[in-house]
């Protein structure tokens, strides 16, 4: 029964419906496929940016640029990468900062949007069809799978919470950052209960949930029967693994918000959970806002001491935004004090304050129009009924929520598929509607005929 498995699995992996891979595609295949390597290798964090710089520089052209520009949400992004790269650099020449605090500070937005930018237009450069970067997507959620069999196994033969420092990572000078160490399964606390939890091959639990969240939806679009049963289940471990609260209400959320696109009745739904909030309200004698209150408060509970340092820390970055404006800090300066001798960088949590900290004013408006433009432009391609542009959307917006608990900067290389993806969608998706709009001028007969 096992092999008979292992041979439909292996026969689905080499399925006729991926042939003619170009030479980008099948980097992207290997680079999701490969993502345990990567970890293991803990070169996670500098692999995904180089991929994408690679792939970017290696397919740009001033040809391809005037025969197929940019949407405009991409340039926002751009724009994005070059007024944190301004902002950066102002923070670190008012602090007189040298060559190793400057390199730093371009690794990170190498790292971060200039990241995200590369991939979004990458398949405006080249050939990368959606359906490739699904498979490689599903991939990824049976990676999950895997390692997440292997963790509970070690877990239950008493291998807690152990950390492993990769030997790539400790070549690179100074101290290992902790995005390039591999940490097994450990207990938490989860409503009083100790529970296993692991990161997996990410460097945090709520970027887990997000990563696990965004593969669901994107292979709900996997043609393939057996890889989409596993990826389907692959990305529901991880989510529930995870234990983060903002990624469970971020699941349903994605998944009502898509159902809406295709039934009559989830439209009516904002509606009916309106209504139903104003008769609760009215039958248990309580203000709206109470038992709105009741909620937030019952999410705080699972973790209190979680939701109260991300509060002070926000609260914190937000005040120290407030003395400089319109430029921001450029580079994190300031702690918040937790206890004892613990200490904490502003702006490591929301990335709403985070961008308001670092590039100020500009910076926030330049970042919510790159956030606003990626929806309208998924939007705008939704509504004609394609379903992998109405996960894009809702993929996207949930992800826009999700932010606010951890800063966009410090997930995004966990992240590149799903960017990845959005820009595949997207050009493909205009090249279709591009191509039906030729021919239907083909064969429509001219009025003077």
């Amino acid at each position: 029964m096992v092999i008979d498995f292992l041979r439909q699995f292996v026969s689905s992996v080499r399925s006729p419906d991926l042939e003619n891979l170009s030479s980008t595609e099948k980097i992207v295949l290997w680079t999701a496929a490969l993502t345990p390597l990567w970890w293991l290798l803990g070169i996670q964090p500098l692999f995904y940016p180089a991929v994408s710089a690679v792939l970017f520089l290696q397919n740009l052209t001033l040809n391809k640029l005037i025969r197929k520009p940019f949407p405009a949400f991409i340039w926002v992004w751009f724009l994005m990468c070059v007024v944190a790269c301004i902002t950066m650099m102002l923070g670190l020449d008012e602090m007189g900062a040298g060559l190793t605090a400057v390199a730093a500070g371009l690794v990170t937005l190498f790292k971060s949007y200039f990241m995200i930018f590369a991939f979004l237009c990458l398949p405006f450069l080249t050939r990368i069809r959606s359906q490739v970067v699904t498979r490689a997507i599903t991939f990824i959620a049976i990676g999950i799978l895997c390692n997440l069999v292997m963790q509970m196994g070690s877990l239950a033969v008493g291998v807690n919470n152990v950390v492993y420092v990769p030997p790539l990572a400790q070549a690179i000078p100074g101290r290992v950052s902790s995005s390039l160490l591999v940490k097994s399964a450990k207990f938490a606390d989860f409503f009083g209960l100790s529970l296993p939890r692991t990161i997996l091959h990410t460097a945090d639990p709520p970027i887990l949930g997000l990563c696990s969240v965004l593969c669901f939806l994107v292979c709900l679009t996997e043609k393939n029967s057996l890889l989409r049963r596993l990826s389907l289940i692959g990305a529901l471990s991880g989510l529930a693994i995870s234990f983060s609260r903002s990624a469970w209400l971020g699941f349903g959320f994605s998944l009502l918000l898509t159902a809406s696109f295709k039934f009559n009745l989830a439209r009516q739904i904002p509606l009916f959970s309106i209504s139903i909030v104003l008769w609760v309200s009215s039958f248990m004698g309580m203000t709206l806002n109470q038992l709105l209150e009741m909620p937030r408060q019952l999410f705080d509970s699972a973790r209190a001491s979680s939701s109260e340092t991300r509060a002070l820390v926000v609260q914190k970055t937000l005040e120290a935004w407030q003395e400089k404006i319109w430029l921001g800090w450029g580079v994190i300066r300031g702690q918040v004090w937790l206890y004892e001798t613990t200490y904490i960088g502003l702006g490591s949590f929301s990335t709403y304050s985070a961008v308001l900290y670092l590039n100020g004013l500009i910076g926030f408006i330049v970042f919510i129009s790159a956030l606003l433009l990626t929806l309208v432009k998924a939007y705008t391609l939704a509504i004609n009924g394609n379903l992998s542009c109405q996960i894009a959307f809702s993929g996207f917006l949930t992800l826009c929520i999700l932010i606010q608990a951890t800063p966009l900067s410090w997930m995004a290389i966990y992240l590149w598929f799903f960017f990845l993806w959005i820009g595949s969608v997207v050009a493909e998706t205009e090249q279709n509607v591009i191509s039906y709009s030729r021919w239907e001028q083909l064969i429509t007969p001219s009025p003077d005929i």
